[in-house]
């Protein structure tokens, strides 16, 4: 007689002899360093743009406690912003096949009857139903901003902002509710035992199969798949971060493989002066001029008489939200605090500025810096870079140069600035 077939919430449905709680718990460990990395970076990237320093760097308003942990972004080291993003975008990518593995793995559990049997249990089934969608729309929000595919409805920022704190709020009471019996499975697998489940030491809805299906790779084999998969997603998205030949091995990152030039100008953009809509004649030196504004007026400079004042030099790179970056460029300019300066303050004493772009649209075109990052050194109104005056599609007539920030707080096309606290 054809067997009855069998109801999802029973074990014997799930015929795949590749599930079992070691399978799963080694994959929860990797998860669980990773989405804590993840997390931390992501913070670390919101308070690079210093959201509290002005509304205009601000794209989560009534954020609340959410803000704690903001502090002053540091100019110092000068590739901090570069490493811990491209760390964030990176390693976000990379552990996809991991967070798809694990999903698929536990899946059984999602239709164990009855759904609750306890106190504990039932906050368990509220952190899965939190922690599965928040892990689905952050993951999914996250490699559509890096593809630039703005199909969100809303901003980018503040959905992967407040939907970051519900996913890992659920993720750590996951975590702490699942970590003893992971530990134990991994510990039984060291010692050359069984599974707990399999030893008859966990009384919920079994992993392992009680009718498994004929084996076509072993649970090892699969992690090795699951790795390689990671490990193709990595080769094919880390060169992002990098000039030259490795750039090329980015085949997942818009600005990975295209060809950003060569000469003074051949590093990567992101948008280009025609997409913000300037013109060349506003930039034109007969037409444009800079606006700087202090307590003793406003001063207006052409970019001859920029280049008639002190200039100086920083090696500096240029990193994005979306993980790319590139190496460092030798930029040339005035030191923002020099600017100061000339609108009544000291140089030790600069305080916050905000920067004024000729483009009209976007949510950067005005940005503030922090004072610590006006009286860096290395800051600069940049005029030249690798020893040619700016193309258009780099900022031309003058752009911000600042280091360690985001690339958007970099503004290019200055028309204004304006000194004072924020």
């Amino acid at each position: 007689m054809r067997d009855q077939p069998l109801p999802p919430s029973s074990p014997g449905f799930w015929r795949s002899p590749v599930r079992g709680p070691w399978f799963t718990s080694v994959l929860g460990v990797v998860l669980l360093v990773g989405i804590t990395v993840l997390f931390v970076t992501g913070l670390l990237s919101y308070a690079a743009y210093n959201p509290d320093l002005s509304p205009v760097n601000d794209k989560t308003p009534e954020k609340g406690i959410l803000g704690f942990y903001l502090f002053a972004w540091p100019t110092g080291p000068y590739w901090l912003y570069r490493l811990t993003q491209g760390v964030h975008v990176t390693l976000g990518i990379t552990i996809v096949p991991v967070l798809l593995a694990k999903l698929w793995s536990v899946v059984p559990k999602l239709f164990a009857l009855p759904p609750v049997r306890s106190l504990a249990h039932a906050l368990e089934r509220i952190s899965l139903l939190l922690l599965v969608g928040g892990a689905l729309f952050e993951f999914v929000t996250g490699v559509l901003n890096v593809q630039l595919d703005y199909v969100f409805p809303g901003s980018f920022y503040p959905l992967h902002f407040y939907g970051a704190w519900v996913f890992f709020a659920a993720f750590v009471v996951h975590a702490l509710l699942r970590a003893p019996a992971a530990v134990r499975n991994l510990r039984r697998m060291r010692a050359g035992k069984g599974p707990e489940e399999e030893a008859g030491g966990e009384p919920d809805f079994p992993l392992v199969s009680p009718r498994p299906a004929a084996p076509t790779v072993s649970r090892r084999g699969s992690l090795w798949l699951v790795g390689g998969g990671s490990l193709a997603l990595f080769v094919t998205t880390a060169g992002q971060s990098f000039d030259g030949p490795l750039r090329r091995t980015a085949l997942l990152a818009p600005h990975g493989f295209a060809d950003p030039g060569s000469g003074p100008g051949g590093f990567q953009i992101n948008k280009t002066a025609a997409y913000r809509g300037i013109s060349a004649r506003e930039t034109s030196d007969e037409v444009w001029r800079l606006a700087v504004t202090g307590p003793s007026g406003t001063v207006r400079l052409s970019r001859a008489e920029l280049l008639g004042l002190p200039l100086h030099s920083s090696a500096l790179p240029i990193a994005c939200v979306e993980g790319w970056s590139t190496s460092n460029q030798w930029w040339r300019g005035v030191r923002l605090r020099d600017l100061a300066a000339l609108v009544g303050y000291e140089a030790d004493t600069a305080p916050d500025v905000l920067v004024e772009s000729l483009q009209r649209h976007g949510a950067f075109r005005r940005a503030a810096l922090r004072a610590n990052q006006v009286r860096d050194a290395r800051s600069l109104l940049a005029l030249d870079v690798n020893g040619e005056p700016l193309t258009p599609d780099h900022g031309h007539p003058a752009r911000i140069i600042v280091p360690a920030a985001p690339g958007v707080l970099n503004t290019k096309w200055v028309a204004r600035m304006t000194f004072g606290d924020l």
